[in-house]
């Protein structure tokens, strides 16, 4: 009988494991690769976390400078206190809240431009691509991206 139990409780513990790991892989919360939409190549690396008021943040960690640039860019076109500002450690997500099978009614910054968009997220249906949306006034006009999934090793090396 002693055995039995053994066994039983190996398998719920792998169960568990499973099953929590899965379920951490169907939120955005993690570490995210952007892919520049003309080049293909990495731009950064974005961690997004939940903040104190139940809504997800995101900010960069780390990026990937194309010719010419470095990794202590700073935003040059932003306005207000993120002026001249480094990209990396900026928070470029805010105010994302849980919807139906998404996150929505966030803000997103493009360092590029300076310019922040309303933005909702989803996460896809393998748990490592996210359907990022950035737009103005409706949904359906606007600028999407895929983001994939990154571990925290390949995030900080």
């Amino acid at each position: 009988m002693e055995r039995i139990m053994k066994q039983f409780i190996k398998v719920f513990l792998v169960a568990s494991l499973f099953t929590s790991s899965y379920a951490a892989e169907k939120t955005p919360v993690g570490y995210w690769k952007t892919i520049d939409d003309h080049t293909g190549r990495t731009k950064s690396i974005i961690q997004i976390y939940h903040a104190d008021n139940d809504t997800l943040m995101g900010k960069v960690i780390k990026i990937y400078p194309g010719p010419g640039k470095t990794e202590k860019e700073v935003c040059i076109a932003c306005k207000g206190e993120k002026l001249n500002q480094p990209i990396v450690g900026m928070v470029i997500l805010s105010g994302l809240r849980a919807a139906e099978n998404q996150w929505d009614k966030g803000q997103i910054l493009d360092p590029e431009n300076g310019k922040t968009y309303s933005c909702s997220v989803k996460v896809g249906a393998n748990g490592n691509q996210l359907k990022v949306k950035g737009y103005i006034g409706l949904p359906i006009i606007g600028r999407s991206q895929t983001w994939e999934r990154v571990d925290v090793m390949s995030a900080s090396g």
